[in-house]
């Protein structure tokens, strides 16, 4: 397929997909990672914000449901 698009219109694709990308409520659907591979083709010098996960809880620190569910025993 070719692509007959100019860069104002890649551009303005690419705006159009962060958009539909922020606003969705579900970001983890096949639909929004498709869009993100899209935007990926379209803007390669824009990568997606890596997210870091947090922090694990030190060892021997119970769950707070655990301790819960402890106590009424």
């Amino acid at each position: 397929m070719a692509q007959n698009l100019t860069n104002a219109e890649c551009a303005e694709l690419a705006r159009v997909l962060r958009q539909a990308i922020q606003a969705d409520r579900y970001p983890l659907t096949p639909r929004v990672r498709r869009w993100r591979e899209l935007l990926a083709k379209l803007d390669p010098s824009a990568k997606p914000p890596v997210e870091p996960y947090s922090p694990p809880k030190p060892p021997g620190e119970q769950i707070h449901l655990l301790r819960r569910k402890s106590r009424r025993r």
